[in-house]
């Protein structure tokens, strides 16, 4: 038996399983992927994934960090 059978060329997934969906940009604030990208990635090509993983260092700096919960309410805001 080869090992060329586990061997695959695939682009892996970013999810890093910190999965936060931020209400006003709709992006994981985990691996920085849109919804509609989480949902269809085994389905895309590996040209597609590269070019996703290749936008993602850009999406983080665009996405402001919430205060919430019990930092937020003590806060006053």
């Amino acid at each position: 038996m080869s090992d060329d059978v586990w061997s695959r060329d695939e682009v892996e997934s970013p999810c890093i399983k910190i999965c936060m969906i931020h209400p006003e940009a709709r992006i994981c604030t985990g691996c920085y992927r849109t919804m509609e990208e989480i949902a269809a990635w085994s389905r895309l090509t590996p040209e597609e994934r590269r070019r996703i993983v290749a936008e993602l260092p850009e999406r983080q700096g665009g996405l402001a960090r919430r205060r919430g919960g019990r930092a937020r309410r003590r806060s006053g805001e």
